[in-house]
């Protein structure tokens, strides 16, 4: 893709955003119910299209799992549905008064919310981020740009197509949704460039994807490198819970970012937890890796090394280590840990409150499963990734993480003096 033809793309985008900006609220649930309805009618035409791909994945050797992430079935586009319904049924995050006073002379000063503007997303191999991204785009007011990865590039053309088309019946700017239809490196480097008219990036991908794209342009980006999440296990911890939420954490989906990697155990309830843990992570396949105390505990697992306690396996693989107290659990997380999602099973709320409070981390979870943190439950109806940075969002990223906001003062012949 040449230079100029980028340059094409991100200057519509610009013009978009800007009347995207002034578009009512109703207007643009209207967009979003629009789009559901257009993606429902091209149902069947997008599943051929997405088979052909997936099945090409699959002539080419790819990995099970890639081509897993490649597909689209009838589960995964009921999702797709659902996260457009659901993301139109959130409050509107644009036109907030955010904070205001009225200062001595009468000026009267406010901030609300705003658009960011001009959005560009480059994911990998999952065409459901697709309809994820224009989804959480439009509610918030942005003009989106999006770069699929080659492998799902016609399935993810006609997905941005059927959606743009619902957006513009509802009146919304015609390049309010567009997508980069040039497969390879050379288009993501042409887009990295594109400082004068994007705003903000978002990577969705492996590790390696979001460093070249962190490193290789002057538009800012918002991104996780890593998911190191932990669960620690307090001396005080009620067992089944204790084993549920473990299990929960590892084994419901083992490749995602905010799948558990290490496991720290109390040493006041080792003893009686490890085997309850081994076992229940065994009727799941997981292998267990643990820290030279956890060996005298389970003597037929693994030992871990140093690399185990910040790695982040996405597979099933888990790290173990014994800990002396809350205080040591705080400290190996946050000295290994990414600033992810990590969690605490607990009966004290004194705790449960050192934990939230001294835990350096995007999401915190107190007895409750490490999955829980991708923003559908926090009830941000649909996002489009998962903070790490500290701005200028932490944790999901969902309508109300894409707008920032302006400054507005109101007079009657003010001046300075």
């Amino acid at each position: 893709m040449s230079s100029s033809d980028m340059t094409s793309i991100a200057r519509q985008a610009r013009q978009a955003a800007r009347q995207l900006a002034t578009v009512s609220g109703v207007t643009r649930n209207l967009a979003l119910a629009k789009m559901a309805e257009s993606l429902e009618a091209h149902k069947s035409k997008i599943l051929e299209v997405n088979a052909l791909e997936v099945e090409q994945a699959r002539a080419a050797g790819e990995p099970a799992a890639l081509v897993k992430r490649l597909t689209i079935d009838d589960k995964v586009f009921q999702y797709m549905l659902s996260r457009l319904k659901k993301v139109a049924q959130r409050p509107d995050p644009l036109e907030k008064v955010l904070a205001g006073h009225t200062n001595p002379a009468g000026l009267r000063v406010y901030k609300k919310s705003v658009p960011l503007g001009v959005v560009g997303i480059i994911y990998e191999s999952r065409p459901n981020v697709t309809s994820d991204a224009a989804g959480v785009c439009i509610k918030s007011g942005n003009a989106v740009i999006l770069r699929g990865g080659s492998e799902a590039l016609q399935s993810n053309i006609l997905l941005a197509e059927v959606l743009a088309a619902g957006a513009a019946e509802a009146g919304l700017p015609e390049h309010a949704i567009q997508i980069v239809r040039e497969p390879g490196h050379a288009a993501v480097g042409e887009l990295l460039k594109m400082d004068a008219y994007i705003d903000v990036l978002i990577p969705r991908g492996g590790k390696s994807l979001i460093q070249r794209i962190a490193e290789g342009t002057r538009i800012p980006v918002i991104k996780h490198y890593d998911g190191v999440c932990h669960l620690y296990i307090a001396a005080d911890a009620n067992p089944a819970k204790a084993v549920d939420i473990a299990v929960n954490s590892k084994c419901q989906s083992v490749q995602v970012c905010n799948a558990l990697e290490t496991l720290l155990v109390d040493r006041v309830c080792a003893e009686y937890m490890l085997p309850l843990l081994h076992a229940a992570f065994e009727a799941h396949k997981i292998e267990l890796r643990g820290c030279e105390e956890t060996l005298t505990h389970l003597p037929t697992i693994a030992p871990a090394t140093e690399e185990d306690w910040s790695a982040e396996y996405l597979a099933p693989v888990l790290a173990v280590k014994i800990v002396d107290g809350i205080d040591a659990a705080i400290a190996h997380i946050n000295h290994y840990g990414s600033g992810h999602t990590d969690a605490i099973v607990t009966e004290s709320l004194g705790c449960a409150r050192q934990f939230e409070q001294e835990v350096d981390s995007a999401s915190v979870m107190i007895n409750a499963s490490t999955r829980l943190s991708g923003g559908g439950d926090y009830g941000l109806g649909s996002v489009v990734g998962i903070s790490t940075d500290k701005l200028h969002v932490r944790g999901p990223v969902g309508p109300d993480e894409l707008t920032t906001y302006k400054w507005v003062a109101y007079g009657d012949g003010h001046l300075r003096e």
